[in-house]
């Protein structure tokens, strides 16, 4: 009698309790299987982790006032009524994320800035007293609403800092970032994930005291007591970065994690070390979600049109996060309309659309499947398409395969894995192997970890009749829950994007008089990968071959990470219309430029006549020998 090992067995056998001292479930026998159901090895996730695993990608929404301000990082001294968008459209964002294949949305709640997208009465700080809808609207609930009507899931982001609260940095603070957790946690259904962002305490508002306020943050957060809170509050909802949070972070904003990314880590605080890669053997199951903006920046900025990334690049990303083993999180801004903007969407639609194509049908159905060991003849669960079944091989079996014996002519070139979460990460390392009618068998891949899922891209279709799962390393016998064999479908390309922008100064044209460093041509070249250098401090004067009423500079970050260099923290601007005479234009920071490595705008305070433009940067954001900065122009 086959038996079907599955989630709903193990949930009354006690293995979905969590945590890496979960209830052994050894002693039991599986439906008719002859074998006991072997222990857990290692961490587990727990039932909430199991469905966030399951959605696997998700989009994440950054709309604020920064939209209307075209900042990335708001200062907290904003009027609420530069919020104001036009044409509104939840229905239109959530249509977006299902074109693109979605499972769920995250709203910027409340960002660094500390204005809030619902109608709170804990601050006036907030849409109340903007002017969309004469201050009744409601954009966290319109959306909640949407995607209720689209099927998707619902997620929020609370930022912890806040630039705006005068009591930022005290006690106060404290209770008044519960109470909004809270509000949000109670007043908009279901979620299924609280984020919160790990940049806290530095420049700000802050009620009138424009000062600087750092905190050690998890001793001011209490970390626990907040994650319990949206615990309590939200049960199935996972918990976003901080140690004893659901999820941890992939450690960058680029959009790929490690090959592979083991969802368990270490019971201490994270590192970027650990993070990327996590570590296997761990004993906290503290899985990565990968996240990057369909932009360079997190906020809509037209300047960034001809910017958006192509199906094809969203394609790679999809592999390169699921397919390693995290989830996917995609941010889709809106205009200042309040949608998402044309180019976006036809992105969004095109991959979506490969998506779709690509796994439309498993190709390893109906294949005859056998196994070196098993328990109970659960082998062909593997291709079942039942996400709740799954083949399990005894404990002590640890090179334990399965063989697919194909139909003929399924050529497939993706090869999709998954293992049986609640036993835990059994293998450690696997290979592929594949023979024709009475061939031999040959390998064409081997990889670590299966995981939460796991692909395998193969440089071209094969056709062949027999295909092989093979142990290479593992701690138990392996517990597979799925083999799926697919064609890839390529995204179509779209046509080039035409620049829409009128306030931008191309810097076309724009000639180096005087810098700190040699290169300096690297900053026109309208090049990302390519950067200036300059020890630290770094200065530049550029003629900018006409005069121009310029009202602020766009610099570009390198996106290349190199441990020898890093972009500057902050800038001071100079202006002249001789090259002789110069007056102050400004300064302040580039926020988060280290680790979004998004276009920075910095803006003057007001619209000045300059033919010579001199920026100086007098320290990296993060230790380096070098300052590296890939682009600048200018708008008026």
């Amino acid at each position: 009698m086959t038996a079907s090992l599955s989630r709903r067995t193990l949930i009354a056998g006690g293995a979905m309790l969590g945590g890496a001292a979960c209830t052994p479930v050894a002693s039991r026998s599986v439906a008719g299987a002859s074998t006991p159901l072997p222990p857990p090895w290692g961490a587990v996730p727990s039932p909430r982790q199991l469905r966030w695993h399951d959605r696997r990608f998700y989009g994440f929404v950054h709309f604020s006032i920064n939209t209307f301000t075209d900042k990335e990082w708001g200062y907290g001294d904003e009027d609420p009524a530069l919020f104001n968008p036009t044409d509104f459209d939840p229905d239109q964002i959530a249509a977006a994320a299902k074109a693109a294949g979605m499972t769920g949305l995250i709203l910027t709640a409340k960002h660094h800035d500390g204005f809030c997208l619902w109608p709170t009465k804990l601050t006036e700080h907030c849409i109340r007293n903007s002017p969309y809808k004469a201050g009744k609207g409601d954009i966290v609930g319109e959306l909640e609403a949407a995607c209720r009507r689209a099927g998707l899931n619902y997620g929020l982001y609370l930022s912890p800092w806040d630039r705006n609260h005068p009591e930022y940095g005290r006690p106060a603070y404290i209770d008044y970032y519960r109470a909004t957790l809270t509000e949000l946690c109670t007043r908009y259904g279901k979620l299924f994930e609280v984020w919160f962002d790990g940049a806290n305490g530095g420049d700000g508002y802050y009620g009138g005291a424009r000062e600087t306020r750092l905190i050690d943050a998890p001793a001011y957060y209490d970390w626990p007591s907040i994650v319990k809170l949206v615990h309590d509050l939200q049960p199935e909802a996972c918990t976003f970065d901080p140690l004893g949070a659901d999820i941890r972070w992939v450690g960058n904003e680029e959009g790929h994690a490690a090959d592979p990314c083991w969802p368990t880590m270490p019971n201490e605080p994270y590192t970027q070390a650990n993070g990327y890669p996590g570590v296997r053997g761990a004993e906290l199951w503290w899985p990565a979600e990968t996240n990057v903006s369909i932009r360079p920046g997190w906020f809509y900025h037209a300047d960034e049109d001809t910017q958006v990334k192509s199906p094809a690049t969203l394609m790679e990303m999809f592999d390169r996060s699921v397919g390693h083993g995290t989830t996917f999180h995609l941010n889709i801004p809106p205009d200042r309309r309040g949608r998402i903007a044309d180019r976006d969407v036809a992105s969004l639609t095109a991959f979506g659309d490969a998506l779709r194509g690509t796994f439309a049908a498993d190709l390893a159905r109906e294949a005859v499947v056998t196994a070196s060991a098993d328990i109970g003849s659960t082998a062909a669960n593997v291709v079942d398409g039942d996400p709740a079944t799954f083949w399990c091989a005894p404990a002590g079996a640890r090179d334990a395969s399965v063989v697919l014996d194909l139909p003929p002519g399924r050529a497939f070139d993706l090869i999709e894995l998954q293992e049986w979460l609640p036993l835990g990460l059994r293998v450690t390392r696997f290979a592929i192997d594949v023979a024709d009618d009475g061939g031999e068998w040959r390998t064409i891949a081997e990889k670590a970890m299966v995981g939460p899922q796991r692909h395998v891209r193969l440089p071209q279709p094969i056709a062949p009749r027999r295909l092989r799962f093979r142990t290479v390393e593992a701690e138990a016998g392996p517990a597979l829950c799925r083999i799926a064999l697919y064609r890839s479908v390529a995204p179509r390309t779209l046509p080039p994007a035409v620049a829409s922008d009128p306030s931008l100064i191309s810097s076309a044209g724009w000639r180096i008089v005087a810098a700190s460093a040699d290169g300096g041509a690297a900053l026109f070249d309208d090049n990302a990968k390519t950067a200036w250098q300059s020890p630290a401090p770094a200065s530049v004067t550029i003629d900018l071959g006409r005069t121009e009423a310029l009202r602020g500079f766009l610099l570009t970050p390198t996106r290349h990470v190199d441990p020898d260099a890093a972009p500057p923290s902050r800038w001071r601007a100079e202006t002249s219309l001789d090259g002789k005479s110069w007056t102050a234009a400004g300064e302040g920071e580039f926020a988060n430029i280290n680790y979004a490595r998004a276009t920075q705008r910095p803006a003057f305070a007001g619209v000045r006549q300059a033919r010579f433009l001199r920026l100086h940067f007098p320290v990296p954001a993060v230790p380096a020998p070098r300052i590296a900065v890939a682009g600048l122009a200018g708008f008026r």
